[in-house]
C-alpha cells in the first residue's frame, strides 16, 4: 500500500462541483492498494501516518504529531500511485488492485484511523475528484507498507 502524506493547513476535495471532503490542520492522504496488499498494510499505514512527528512544535522543529496537534486527515483513493512508468510513454496499473479489493481496503484503512481517534474526511472510491491543498511547509512524504518487510 502506498501513500503520499501533505502536512496541510487546510484541504478539500470536489466530486462534480460539490465539495465532498473537507479539513483543516492536518494531514492530506493519498492512498493508492497493491494487488498484493492486506488489512494489515491498511493497519500499519494509519499507525505510522498517525504518529509521524511532522508538525512543528513551540521551537519550530518537526517534532509532533497528528495525534499531539489534534489535526484531521482528508483521505483520497489513488490507483496511480501503481503505475509503472518503466516501458513506453504509457503508464500501466496492473500491479493496482482491482477496484473491488481497491475499495475494501480503502475503507479498512479509513477505519483504521477512525480506531486512533483521528477525524477523518474522504473523497469518493473511484470518482473523478478534484483535490484542493494548501500544503504547510511545504511536507510532503512518500509512505510504502512493503517497507516494513525491509532489512535497514
Amino acid at each position: 500500500m502506498r501513500a503520499v502524506v501533505q502536512r496541510v493547513s487546510e484541504a478539500f476535495v470536489e466530486v462534480e462541483g460539490e465539495v465532498v471532503g473537507r479539513i483543516g490542520l492536518g494531514l492530506l492522504v493519498l492512498l493508492g492498494v497493491g494487488q498484493k496488499d492486506t488489512q494489515e498494510d491498511a493497519h500499519y499505514l494509519a499507525r505510522k501516518i498517525v504518529h509521524l512527528r511532522i508538525f512543528p512544535d513551540a521551537m519550530g522543529k518537526m517534532n509532533l504529531s497528528l495525534l499531539d496537534v489534534g489535526g484531521e486527515v482528508l483521505l483520497v483513493s489513488q490507483f496511480t500511485l501503481y503505475a509503472d512508468t518503466r516501458k513506453g510513454h504509457r503508464p500501466s496499473f496492473v500491479q493496482a488492485a482491482p477496484p473491488e479489493v481497491g475499495r475494501r481496503l480503502y475503507e479498512a484503512a479509513i477505519e483504521a484511523f477512525l480506531a486512533q481517534g483521528v477525524h477523518v474526511e474522504t473523497g469518493v472510491y473511484g470518482a473523478h475528484m478534484r483535490v484542493h491543498l494548501v500544503n504547510d511547509g511545504p511536507v510532503t512524504l512518500l509512505l510504502d507498507s512493503e517497507d516494513r518487510l525491509k532489512p535497514r
